[in-house]
């Protein structure tokens, strides 16, 4: 065939008098994507010789382009040339391709043949729940056996709730202590989880003992130990005579429970507007043992709980007799209490979701 081709497409090029070096040329690249085909061992690679060749930009529609051209007493054996191209580089490349498909297919063979089916298989591993899934719910079971109920309350909340009605007012300057995010409609995602704390004291009254866990948001900087997305358990006693000797009582306990031990604790003076006094309550860094580490800012301590006795302002809001009932409030900052519970040096960790760093605990689903 090979011969006949060759002796058509030289009468064709002869008869039509065609420039001599565009013959040579077509006539070379032809041979020489033959033998691209003849050492081709990939599917793809010979897929594109293909359309080089028979592909709808390829040589043979070029050629066929080019009937029209041709005189009439010319076309039939101009047209037997071109047909002449198009069913050998058919031909040789169906047998290519039947050979690389045979090679590919004896490959495979091979490689199930080198598989031990006598190797154990591996054992997958359950979903675990995530860290702070399991210390929000650790720590919610001690405070129920401490008699305090749950109360939940909207993300999205009012200025109202977030800011009014725990004594800061419009323009209060401690408004500045929390980077909020505002939506336009004048509404805000929760920046702490007190609004709760609010809206039992008006449901409920007093006496009362009530925690709000939640997720809160801040315009943090991202670092070590600060998030801008985080969650809290914050709670709450109303009732007679109470003092803060009560309120490091329950800390304590709430403490030793999640740790299994005592814990060095310090209560230091802190600024809250809905609680007066107001105190930090910090735990020594477990990651450090106190020695001082990038989560403890090298300080050797970790702010656990904002504390302090509830302001008379934010009782006399909900209606409640200030010269009746006292209470105090705290709040835990779940993240941070994770990260010591587990050992996990980076707050980010909580809301990167990999599940490398996060399915390491122990207790499954």
């Amino acid at each position: 065939m090979t011969s006949l081709l060759n002796l058509c497409i030289n009468n064709i090029f002869i008869r039509l008098n065609l420039n001599e070096m565009i013959d040579q040329e077509i006539k070379n690249k032809l041979e020489g994507i033959k033998v691209e085909i003849a050492a081709c061992t990939e599917e793809q690679k010979l897929k594109d010789l293909y359309a080089s060749v028979l592909g709808r930009k390829g040589i043979v529609k070029d050629l066929m382009a080019g009937f029209r051209n041709v005189p009439n007493e010319d076309k039939k054996a101009y047209g037997a040339a071109v047909n002449a191209v198009k069913e050998e580089f058919t031909s040789i490349l169906k047998e290519k391709q039947e050979e690389i498909v045979s090679q590919s297919n004896a490959k495979a063979s091979k490689k199930t043949s080198e598989i031990d089916l006598m190797i154990p298989m591996e054992t997958h591993r359950k979903g675990t729940l995530h860290p702070l899934t399991l210390i929000e719910d650790e720590v919610i079971q001690i405070f129920k056996r401490m008699g305090f109920s749950v109360v939940s309350g909207p993300e999205m909340e009012s200025d109202y709730y977030n800011f009014k009605a725990l004594n800061i007012p419009d323009n209060h300057p401690a408004r500045d202590m929390q980077d909020t995010f505002w939506f336009i409609n004048k509404m805000l995602l929760r920046t702490h989880t007190s609004p709760c704390q609010v809206r039992a004291i008006e449901n409920i009254g007093a006496p009362l003992r009530v925690v709000a866990p939640g997720r809160v948001f801040r315009n943090e900087s991202l670092d070590a130990s600060h998030e801008n997305t985080f969650h809290q358990v914050e709670g709450m006693i109303i009732d007679k005579d109470m003092s803060i000797a009560n309120l490091i009582y329950i800390m304590k306990t709430m403490l030793s429970d999640v740790f299994g031990k005592e814990l060095n604790v310090r209560l230091r003076p802190g600024y809250f507007p809905f609680v007066e006094p107001g105190f930090e309550l910090d735990c020594s860094c477990l990651i450090c043992n106190g020695s001082g580490c990038s989560t403890c800012s090298q300080t050797g301590w970790i702010e656990l709980v904002p504390c302090g006795m509830i302001h008379n302002n934010v009782l006399e809001m909900s209606g409640i007799d200030p010269n009746e009932y006292t209470g105090f409030a705290f709040g835990l900052g779940m993240s941070r209490l994770a990260m010591m519970k587990y050992n996990i040096a980076d707050i980010r960790v909580f809301n990167r979701g990999d599940v490398r760093e996060l399915s390491n605990f122990d207790t499954f689903i």
